[in-house]
């Protein structure tokens, strides 16, 4: 069965814009279900794309990175992650992204992941890449980024995966998906 057979059955009566800042857009949509019934259903819209690197030394160690996540009230453990402009290759963001949250640059990039992050209630979409053939300098965090480093072997982030203490949704896809590419020997 393709997505050609699978016809939308919601109707859209009207929409209204909520609220807008420079990353999201939140509309409220007056709908007919999928049962004809009357509805209303709120989307948020992101202005930019995710990105999330998974960088991978010679050794198989990685880097991951450490801030209070203000949405969740706790702190965090991820790849380095961010927001990429639509104007912009996604492979560009993901390369700037990287060196500003961990002064790491690579030479190898290989895009693993592409999914969206909540679909229920957002239009979040996001790329995941590896990198590889690491070299290192000085990150450059934007102003209001307060970020800790971590190095460590990627088998002990496969096990903070595997027990809950990464929760970040696009760590986890990305480490899940780079220990099947490993099993694989794709990577």
């Amino acid at each position: 069965m393709n997505d050609q057979e699978h016809k939308n059955p919601w109707t859209t009566l009207s929409s209204e814009s909520v609220y807008e800042s420079p990353w999201i857009g939140l509309t409220k949509h007056y709908v007919l279900n999928p049962n004809g019934n009357p509805a209303t259903y709120s989307v948020v819209h992101f202005k930019n794309l995710a990105i999330g690197i998974l960088p991978l030394d010679k050794d198989y160690n990685t880097y991951i990175v450490g801030q209070f996540r203000f949405p969740i009230n706790q702190y965090s453990w991820e790849m380095p992650e961010g927001g990429g402009h639509l104007d912009v290759a996604p492979l560009e963001s993901a390369k700037r992204e990287l060196h500003e949250e961990t002064g790491i640059k690579a030479a190898k990039w290989t895009k693993i992941q592409e999914m969206h992050l909540s679909n229920s209630v957002s239009d979040e979409f996001c790329i995941l890449y590896v990198a590889q053939d690491l070299s290192y300098g000085e990150a450059e965090p934007e102003d209001d980024e307060k970020l800790e480093v971590r190095k460590l072997h990627f088998d002990e982030l496969y096990k903070m995966v595997q027990n809950g203490e990464v929760t970040d949704s696009m760590t986890v896809a990305g480490v899940l998906k780079a220990k099947l590419l490993m099993l694989e020997g794709k990577l």
